[in-house]
């Protein structure tokens, strides 16, 4: 049963965009129909085709309320609001070796050679509440920490699970193949994310591309949850065509992630995506974010699964690591490289970063 809510004020939502955006056409992955196995079987082949296609997806009718929703943008609002210096009280040592519970704050890189500017992203990143991370918060956020689990626990039962049954038949797996890999009480980097794009000035805005890098996230899935201001852009495996993501009505919007790239060879591609100056109407707000980013063990290989009779029929059998006969990483070997490449040389657009090697094996690709 949920925990009580506190009172923290009404979110108020900013308008929509009026701007005729190109958006991309994706698919909904209702789970109002995963209670029988024919309404499964259907969402597996959606499932299956939109990860495949798109990378992303909308899910719909999750049985989490749009109020608990709405106080987790409240929460995350309240948090940005205070002192920069009570926030930089929780940013984790060890920032630049890939570590990234607690606050990040804006700034670390030049999204603008020419003239200097710096990013304007902050990000507060809450670990499980499982026993092995530490808690430590300032006291906005203690003091909502029972919600806050609740919230985080109810994402994994009615969201994760759901998700990782359905990609296991789409990949003819038993259904709790993929959710025994991803269990709440076992370690792994899952976190939730209060994440604030703050506002350029509309001079600033127009010697901008965009306002972050084409990138790939490193776990299993990427939970969105939706906020109007339209910024999101996909690159669509089927064209390489720069996408809008339509923020959507009670919907979670989810991409593929690295980790399911590499268990399945690249059958399951983890999805390019960017965060880029949003239209006109947009610019004068900034851009809250609410997310959740789900992730296998940490002691779980990254190999591919060869269980899979669908990966063996396709010929999906082996993922970079495998084929460059260098050792394959655990999540938390993956996870920790990534981490740092990108805190020290991937948020940078300097052309000699790209195709840089993450791990033996394994070289990032340029998302442009």
């Amino acid at each position: 049963m949920p925990v009580p809510v506190p009172q923290l004020g009404a979110f108020d939502y900013v308008p929509e965009t009026k701007v005729n955006l190109d958006w991309a056409d994706l698919v909904t992955v209702d789970l109002g129909l995963y209670s029988t196995p024919e309404g499964k079987k259907q969402l597996a082949q959606t499932l299956i085709n939109a990860i495949r296609n798109e990378g992303f997806f909308y899910v719909k009718n999750f049985n989490i309320s749009q109020e608990r929703v709405n106080h987790q943008f409240a929460l995350g609002k309240q948090f940005y609001e205070l002192p920069l210096e009570e926030k930089e009280k929780y940013t984790p040592e060890g920032l630049d070796q890939g570590r990234f519970n607690g606050y990040i704050p804006a700034g670390r890189r030049i999204i603008n050679p020419a003239t200097g500017l710096r990013d304007n992203i902050e990000m507060y990143n809450i670990p499980k509440f499982n026993g092995n991370f530490p808690h430590e918060h300032p006291e906005l956020i203690k003091k909502n920490l029972p919600e806050i689990e609740e919230f985080a626990r109810a994402l994994h039962t009615e969201v994760l699970d759901p998700l990782f049954v359905l990609l296991a038949i789409a990949l003819e797996l038993p259904e709790d193949y993929l959710t025994k890999i991803h269990r709440y009480p076992r370690k792994s980097e899952d976190h939730l994310r209060y994440m604030k794009y703050s506002k350029y000035s509309l001079e600033e805005n127009k010697t901008l591309d965009n306002w972050g890098y084409g990138h790939t996230d490193l776990g299993s899935f990427t939970l969105l949850f939706r906020q109007p201001v339209a910024a999101l852009q996909i690159r669509s495996h089927l064209n390489n065509e720069w996408k809008w993501v339509k923020p959507q009505d009670a919907t979670l919007t989810v991409n593929a992630c690295d980790a399911l790239q590499f268990l399945t060879a690249g059958y399951v591609k983890s999805t390019i995506h960017r965060v880029t100056v949003p239209p006109l109407d947009q610019q004068h707000v900034d851009r809250l974010g609410l997310l959740y980013f789900s992730r296998p063990h940490n002691d779980i290989p990254l190999a591919t699964i060869q269980e899979s009779p669908v990966l063996q029929r396709e010929g999906f059998t082996k993922n970079e690591f495998e084929i460059s006969g260098n050792p394959v990483p655990t999540m938390e070997e993956w996870t920790f490289a990534k981490q740092k490449w990108q805190r020290t040389k991937g948020y940078h657009g300097d052309a000699k970063y790209r195709n840089a090697v993450i791990l033996p094996g394994f070289a990032e690709k340029p998302y442009v």
